[in-house]
């Protein structure tokens, strides 16, 4: 089963990507923390975007699609996966729709967590200072939920359209969410098998 998570910051995708992870053993693909991993090992790929992450660029898409391909191909991947934190834009939405379609992958199914921009707002406040995140300011929240709207809404009609977005009402308890993604998921499961 391959799963894609849409939805603001805040929204709870990498809280109920782990809970996807670990009930149905695919694993969690976070764009960040995989250009993280590629520099610490030292890959050819992460001597490629050290300098571009260290200087505060974003990553070129073609570089993310390499990276993600270069996952998808590992082992623990080849029963699914859920991806979280690409795409951001219609760009990158189209780059990996081609690239899953050069590996014969497919996205069973594309989450959108709903939630109220004040609600994400007050959650990332919490994780910041919960966390001590330094990078969770009101002005970097406000930049990031104004790119949201203008850059990753967007994908909302693009998956749309493929026929397979499914809604989360992302403003309730974890549990209760989570109720909602795995019943959506089962039906997936119950479809393809």
């Amino acid at each position: 089963m391959n799963v894609l998570l849409l939805g603001p910051q805040g929204s709870g995708k990498g809280t109920q990507a782990k809970r996807i992870e670990a009930d149905y053993g695919i694993p969690h693909i976070a764009t960040g923390d995989m250009l993280r991993a590629v520099m610490e090992h030292g890959t050819e790929l992460g001597k490629r975007v050290r300098p571009i992450v260290e200087s505060g660029q974003l990553v070129p898409d073609e570089l993310m699609i390499d990276l993600i391909r270069d996952r998808l191909g590992e082992v623990d991947a080849e029963g699914g996966f859920v991806l979280d934190g690409f795409p951001r834009t219609l760009p990158q939405a189209d780059a990996l729709d081609g690239m899953l379609a050069e590996i014969v992958r497919t996205l069973s199914i594309v989450f959108e967590f709903q939630l109220a921009d004040d609600v994400c707002r007050e959650r990332m406040h919490r994780r910041a200072e919960l966390e001590g995140r330094t990078d969770d300011t009101p002005e970097v929240i406000e930049r990031r939920l104004s790119l949201y709207h203008e850059q990753t809404e967007p994908l909302v009609a693009h998956y749309r359209v493929a026929g397979n977005l499914v809604g989360i009402h992302a403003d309730r308890a974890v549990d209760e969410v989570f109720a909602e993604v795995q019943e959506a998921l089962d039906q997936v499961a119950a479809r393809t098998a």
